[in-house]
């Protein structure tokens, strides 16, 4: 097989503000937490402190701006906060099926394995996303993905049978954030 970090993954599109107020203020959440942090950190409400607060809410989010990726368009809301229940299921079940896994292994030895999982999957934000699920599964590590986007190389804990976990994987994660991010 061939090395699946050979190569960077596909980059967003680049994100171009609109409007004056997108041009001082590319991120007014982040500039809100930014002069709160720092007025926060420096315990003062004195003039100087907020002035130094909001040259720093001004001007970090601006030097940030070109290193924010577009954010994603979400489609689907219900499909979406089903595949969040889902997950939510999943890792209650494999942190128990994993927990079991462990007290019994001295009798039985897990059978870990490394599986290629075949991806439809080629959004940036879903790749993202079914990377942060794989992440907080228990007995699931994402170790590899192909340059091309193509396949996906996980380590599984204790696998039965390779074929059931791939239909799983791509049934209950792939498709639900295929139709989220188009």
């Amino acid at each position: 097989m061939k090395r699946l970090t050979d190569a960077a993954p596909p980059a967003a599109p680049k994100r171009v503000p609109s409007g004056v107020r997108a041009a001082i203020l590319p991120s007014p959440w982040l500039s809100l937490g930014l002069f709160g942090g720092w007025l926060l950190l420096t315990r003062s409400l004195g003039w100087g402190q907020i002035g130094l607060g909001l040259l720093v809410a001004v001007v970090v989010p601006l030097l940030m701006a070109p290193l924010r990726p577009t954010p994603g368009p979400l489609r689907h809301w219900g499909t979406l906060i089903r595949l969040i229940l889902r997950v939510g299921r999943d890792v209650v079940r494999s942190a128990i099926d994993v927990a079991l896994g462990v007290a019994r292994s001295r009798r039985e030895p897990p059978r870990g394995r490394f599986v290629v999982i075949p991806l439809d999957l080629r959004n940036v934000h879903g790749l993202a996303a079914l990377s942060m699920i794989t992440a907080v599964i228990p007995g699931t590590v994402w170790c590899e993905l192909a340059p091309d986007c193509a396949a996906l190389l996980l380590h599984v804990f204790d696998l039965d049978d390779e074929a059931a976990f791939i239909a799983h994987y791509k049934a209950d994660y792939e498709l639900p954030l295929k139709e989220v991010f188009g």
